[in-house]
C-alpha cells in the first residue's frame, strides 16, 4: 500500500473535537490522488489522456475517531479488476498504527463526452499495470 501522512487541522475537527465524518472522504481522495498521481492516473492526467474517472461507488466504515493535530496516515492501493473500472481501497490510521476508517472508491473509466468504455484503454491499462507492479499486486 502506498501511504501518504496528515495532520488533522483545526477545521478538520466538530463541537466534539473529533474529525467530521466528511473529511475522511478527502482524505482518502488526497491518498488516492498521491498514488495515481505518481502513475499518471489522477484527475488532471486522465483528461489529459482523453479520459475520465468519476466515482460511481464510494464506502466508508468509521472504526474510531481521528482528532484535532493527530498524525493520521492514509494508506492506499488499487484492487485488481478486469473490467474499465479503477477501485482503490484505503486504510486511515493513528501514529500508533490505530485502525481509524476504511474505504473503497470505484471510478468509471469514460471518455471525454462521458461515454462508459467497455475495455480499458490501452494507454491507462498501461498505467495501471505500472501501479500495479509498483505495488506488488498479484
Amino acid at each position: 500500500m502506498h501511504t501518504t501522512s496528515l495532520i488533522v487541522r483545526f477545521n478538520e475537527v466538530d463541537s466534539y473535537n473529533i474529525a467530521w465524518h466528511g473529511h475522511y472522504v478527502a482524505w482518502m481522495e488526497v491518498g488516492r490522488n498521491d498514488l495515481a498521481g505518481r502513475f499518471d492516473l489522477d484527475a488532471q492526467q486522465l483528461s489529459e489522456a482523453g479520459y475520465l474517472g468519476p466515482v460511481v461507488s464510494l464506502e466508508v466504515k468509521y472504526l474510531s475517531p481521528a482528532r484535532f493535530k493527530d498524525q493520521i496516515s492514509i494508506f492506499t492501493t488499487l484492487e485488481p479488476n478486469e473490467t474499465a473500472v479503477l477501485v482503490f481501497r484505503n486504510e486511515i490510521r493513528d501514529s500508533g498504527g490505530r485502525l481509524l476508517a476504511t474505504g473503497r472508491t470505484t471510478h468509471a473509466i469514460t471518455d471525454l463526452h462521458g461515454v462508459l468504455q467497455l475495455r480499458m484503454p490501452p494507454v491507462i491499462a498501461g498505467r495501471v499495470q505500472q501501479m500495479t507492479e509498483w505495488l506488488e499486486l498479484p
